[in-house]
């Protein structure tokens, strides 16, 4: 459900990699929500991917919308793109652990510095507000992804810091598996199934779900209501690997094919060590920074936030909601692939 005091009439917002599954579908929420909205700027390297969006948003019908090729490593590229913008969503990362284990440096410029430049950029062009999107991987890190996305959001929280008297708000918001995005676990295994075999890294394993549309009301939420430095989490189910495998192919068999480099039996998304600093906001837990520049006080009477106990963590392995495999089969028609069946 989008914040109904946000609003995003005449105000342009210019998202980071928005050829990404998350990017097109904010863009379709937006332009559906807020049609008077000045201009949403589609920023990202790849030329086809821009040309196919281009393709679902014509410019006679979307003239809001324009589309930058441009790299978050380039940072003269950022601070021309940012000129008259309003709001950022960073949604553009290096984004695979296998890819990212293999070719650390190019993850580190993505992740690391394009973070740097999208902070340096925004700080000189006028922006107000940006929104940062982070993973769960990015608690307790054991992958270069992680890591990299770690120190991306800590140069966000940061940026509150160095600001000075310029008005803009820097948050974070950080989800797990997105269902159906690019690369993911339930595309990935809709096709497999044809072969009759699904590979299951460990029989263990978990996740936290949350659904594009999730994602992007966590995005809306942190535009409308970060006062600065928050890493806005969102409480979501948790799903078992093998029930996945059991929604998509129950007739497949499970072969058991060993973790992967830089994986972990279940992800976190609030450590023990950020207990100390997290509160519940009702639909949402917000980490919020240790030394943040507004009043805590303030903010949990205005949020009504509760005081997360000390010690307290949130993992998909102890998560004390699950999605069954019945329900797993109706996300998927409803949020993957309207076609699917079994």
């Amino acid at each position: 459900m989008i914040n109904s005091s946000l609003n995003l009439d005449d105000k342009t917002i210019l998202i980071t990699g928005g050829t990404g599954s998350l990017g097109k579908a904010l863009t379709k929420n937006i332009v559906s929500k807020w049609p008077k909205i000045k201009k949403i700027i589609i920023l990202s390297r790849d030329e086809q991917k821009q040309f196919q969006m281009a393709q679902e948003y014509p410019i006679k019908d979307y003239p809001q919308l324009r589309f930058f090729i441009g790299d978050v490593r380039d940072y003269e590229r950022l601070r021309m793109a940012f000129k008259g913008v309003d709001y950022i969503i960073h949604a553009a990362a290096m984004k695979h652990v296998p890819i990212a284990e293999y070719n650390p440096m190019e993850c580190i410029k993505t992740n690391i510095n394009g973070a740097e430049n999208v902070i340096n950029a925004a700080l000189e062009t006028g922006v107000t507000k940006v929104v940062a999107l982070s993973t769960d991987k990015a608690a307790a890190p054991i992958n270069l992804y992680g890591a990299t996305k770690l120190a991306s959001d800590k140069l966000f929280i940061a940026a509150n810091n160095i600001k000075g008297t310029n008005p803009i708000v820097f948050s974070v918001v950080r989800y797990g598996n997105v269902m159906g995005s690019n690369g993911s676990v339930i595309p990935f295994f809709i096709k497999k199934r044809e072969e009759g075999v699904l590979p299951i890294t460990v029989a263990e394993m978990t996740r936290f779900n949350i659904s594009l549309q999730g994602g992007v009301d966590m995005v809306l939420h942190a535009l409308n209501s970060a006062w600065g430095g928050e890493i806005f989490v969102p409480k979501i189910p948790s799903y078992r690997i093998t029930d996945i495998a059991s929604a998509i192919g129950p007739n497949c068999e499970q072969r058991i094919i060993g973790i992967r480099p830089g994986e972990k039996i279940h992800e976190e998304m609030i450590t023990s060590s950020d207990s100390f600093f997290t509160y519940d906001l009702g639909k949402y837990f917000a980490i919020i920074p240790q030394t943040p520049k507004w009043s805590i006080s303030d903010f949990v009477e205005k949020f009504k936030a509760q005081k997360v106990i000390e010690g307290f963590t949130y993992n998909s392995g102890t998560n004390s909601e699950w999605v069954s495999i019945e329900e797993l089969r109706l996300l998927i028609q409803e949020h993957v692939d309207k076609t699917f069946s079994i």
